[in-house]
């Protein structure tokens, strides 16, 4: 009997050679609050986290080791700065404390963290004035990157076959500024009131990410996610193309040039971008969220999507208890059939802490029952 690889199953999926659908749920979030409160189900109160993952029959899509927060990982990526500039965090109880430095002056930001402290957002961005952009760019242009090939090995180990590493990093530089550096209002008034600055800003902030994507192209990792969580509602179809899409166009096209998949994670409102899913070049989408979760069908999103990969699919909610196990099931073949082969299956965008997650189990043999099933036809339901 051949042996099968989660991990080889991912790699032929984006390589449109797969004749397997993988079921990769992303249950890091339920681990981490979860065990944090004390509450995991019994019987996985001393599992690891990838134990978890092997015994529900699921693959791994990220892995920056055990119980981490993963909301912002720098784990495969090593950032180093320049004497006299960087980025410090000062952690005091529930509030992080910013401090980005340089000889044009200091900056501070303040975030907050979740509940149970799994999870971190911006309380204050420190971007607050067109001055401020003066030692930001200090900074990000002054940023080196290097690959931490001894985390990279020792993932590969700890994975084994469950899946195929693939990271993510910052955000674009626009996306960066939006959701990090400036937020949403400031980021719009500096688009009106000084666009002139703003497209300074972006050129040279993307002009010094060159070394960031030599080392992306070098790395061992053959698929990479472009991180940016993007939403339609403020993304708008002007924003995205004209401040995202030809950054998008130009990193992938070196992306590919170097043999590489690459993905982007686009998890809020969808309907006004659909137009515009294909024109970036990505191989596929992570974390797109339909009805009745975000605001687009599986249908909608199929004929915007062509034949792109699409990850993930089920929206998070179908796993909450008090949904019928029958709609999650109902709602899981109607995105395999819709979407296959051009599917990694998993939840859009990842279980809550309040998920049933024997549900992820029920999902992976039910994947496993229609993927036996899918050359004979028929349904997988019961």
């Amino acid at each position: 009997m051949t042996h099968f690889s989660f991990k080889e199953e991912v790699l032929r999926t984006f390589q449109r050679t797969n004749d397997y659908v993988v079921w990769q749920p992303r249950i890091e979030h339920w681990y981490n609050v979860n065990r944090v409160r004390d509450i995991l189900p019994p019987k996985y109160a001393r599992w690891s986290l990838l134990d978890i993952y092997r015994h529900l029959g699921a693959s791994v899509r990220y892995y920056y080791g055990e119980g981490s927060d993963i909301s912002s990982p720098k784990t495969y990526l090593v950032f180093e700065y320049e004497a006299g500039k960087g980025v410090k965090e000062i952690r005091e109880g529930e509030v992080i404390h910013v401090y980005f430095h340089s000889p044009r002056g200091e900056l501070y930001g303040k975030k907050g963290l979740g509940e149970w402290g799994c999870s971190w957002h911006y309380l204050e961005h420190p971007v607050k004035k067109i001055e401020d952009l003066d030692i930001l760019e200090d900074i990000v242009t002054h940023t080196h990157y290097r690959f931490d090939h001894e985390f990279y090995q020792g993932a590969c180990a700890a994975l084994d076959d469950l899946g195929a590493i693939q990271f993510y990093w910052e955000r674009s530089p626009f996306q960066r500024l939006f959701l990090q550096y400036a937020g949403i209002d400031n980021t719009i008034t500096l688009m009106y009131e000084h666009p002139e600055r703003l497209r300074e800003y972006l050129k040279k902030a993307e002009e010094a990410e060159d070394e960031l994507f030599e080392v992306l192209t070098n790395c061992p990792v053959q698929i990479l996610n472009f991180g940016e969580n993007i939403d339609g509602r403020f993304d708008s179809p002007r924003i995205y193309n004209e401040y995202l899409l030809p950054y998008y166009r130009k990193r992938v096209d070196m992306l590919h040039r170097a043999g590489k998949f690459c993905h982007i994670h686009m998890d809020g409102a969808l309907k006004p971008l659909l137009p515009y899913l294909r024109d970036a070049g990505f191989d596929g989408i992570e974390g797109a969220t339909p009805l009745p979760q975000g605001d687009v069908s599986l249908e909608e999103l199929k004929e915007a999507m062509g034949d792109m990969i699409l990850l993930d699919g089920i929206p998070m909610l179908f796993f909450l208890p008090e949904y019928p196990v029958e709609d999650l099931l109902v709602y899981t073949e109607k995105v395999l059939d819709l979407f296959a082969p051009h599917l990694i299956l998993g939840i859009s965008d990842e279980i809550s802490p309040p998920g049933d997650i024997e549900r992820v189990g029920m999902v992976a043999e039910f994947v496993k029952t229609w993927n036996q099933k899918r050359k004979g036809g028929g349904s997988s339901i019961q």
